[in-house]
C-alpha cells in the first residue's frame, strides 16, 4: 500500500460525491423571449439590418444576432444603447 494517500483519496470521494448530489442547474441567464422580439420588431420598424443596427451601437452584428435568436447573456449597457438606437423601450416597465 505504499505510496498511496488515504486522506487525498478520501475526500476525492467527498468532492466527487458531493458533484453527483448537486441538482442545481447551473446556466447563464439568457435573453428572454419578449426582448428578443422587441428588439428585431423595433430594428425592422426602422428598417434596418442587424449589421446597420450594429454599427448604429459601436457593437459586432454577432452581439446583435445573439440578441434576437436568445443566446446572448444580457447585458443591461448594450440594452441600454439598443434603446437609444431604436428610441423604443426594450426593457421591463420601471
Amino acid at each position: 500500500n505504499a505510496g498511496t494517500n488515504k486522506a487525498a483519496s478520501s475526500s476525492t470521494t467527498l468532492n466527487t460525491r458531493k458533484l453527483d448530489e448537486e441538482t442545481e442547474n447551473l446556466a447563464h441567464e439568457r435573453v428572454p423571449t419578449e426582448l428578443k422580439k422587441a428588439i428585431m420588431h423595433a430594428r425592422m420598424e426602422k428598417k434596418l439590418t442587424q449589421s446597420q443596427l450594429a454599427q448604429m451601437i459601436n457593437e459586432k452584428p454577432q452581439i446583435i444576432q445573439e440578441y434576437e435568436s436568445g443566446k446572448a447573456i444580457p447585458n443591461q449597457q448594450i440594452i441600454g444603447k439598443l434603446e437609444r438606437a431604436l428610441g423604443a423601450k426594450l426593457r421591463g416597465k420601471k
